[in-house]
């Protein structure tokens, strides 16, 4: 018997993650608070590495686990491949990896949809945005800018070896408004 395994996810830092899969007990549980854009994200990873033959991995919804139809099939089909049944929830959807042509029909289906949806949505931002510049009422967000004081823990903390990516996060900007930071520090040093 293997175990159930959660993957959580939600895009950015200010959402929350108490609504997926709630009231359900898992014996793991991978949760992270990061864009689905690629598959390049590190509790994903470590979730991948750590389901075994004979486990099942619990997913809210398709579009937790990818938001285009080459990730999903990709990750599903890896997972099937290592023995592993994937459950979606929302979808009331379950892969078992057995030669079943509807199952694979379904994930087809639901992932192209998926994938359609979140094109729509991204049209219909830049349409608002479109719309907003030409009434003279778009003004693009300002980047969060770092403190002189945040830059200097920022910078020593890299140098103990923390990520960009994860320093990032936690102080809600860019990576690339943590590398200019950086630069710039640099070059007010020299």
């Amino acid at each position: 018997m293997g175990q159930h395994i959660a993957y959580i996810r939600v895009s950015s830092i200010s959402q929350s993650t108490e609504r997926q899969l709630d009231g359900l007990e898992f014996d793991t549980v991978f949760e992270e608070k990061v864009s689905a854009k690629d598959t390049k994200r590190p509790k994903l990873k470590a979730c991948m590495e750590y389901l075994r033959k004979g486990d099942t991995l619990h997913v809210h919804s398709i579009d937790r686990l990818a938001r285009n139809l080459q990730d999903l099939l990709a990750l599903i089909s890896s997972l099937l491949d290592k023995g592993v049944t994937v459950e979606f929830h929302k979808e009331g959807l379950k892969f078992t990896g057995k030669n079943d042509h509807m199952q694979n029909l379904q994930l087809q289906i639901i992932g192209a949809v998926a994938q359609f949806e979140r094109e729509l949505i991204k049209e219909r931002q830049r349409e608002g945005i479109e719309l907003a510049k030409r009434a003279g009422k778009y003004k693009k967000p300002k980047p969060k800018a770092l403190t002189d004081k945040q830059v200097m823990d920022i910078m020593s903390r890299k140098a103990s070896g923390e990520s960009i990516a994860s320093l990032a996060r936690e102080y809600g900007v860019s990576r690339q408004t943590i590398y200019t930071s950086l630069n710039r520090a640099d070059l007010n040093d020299s």
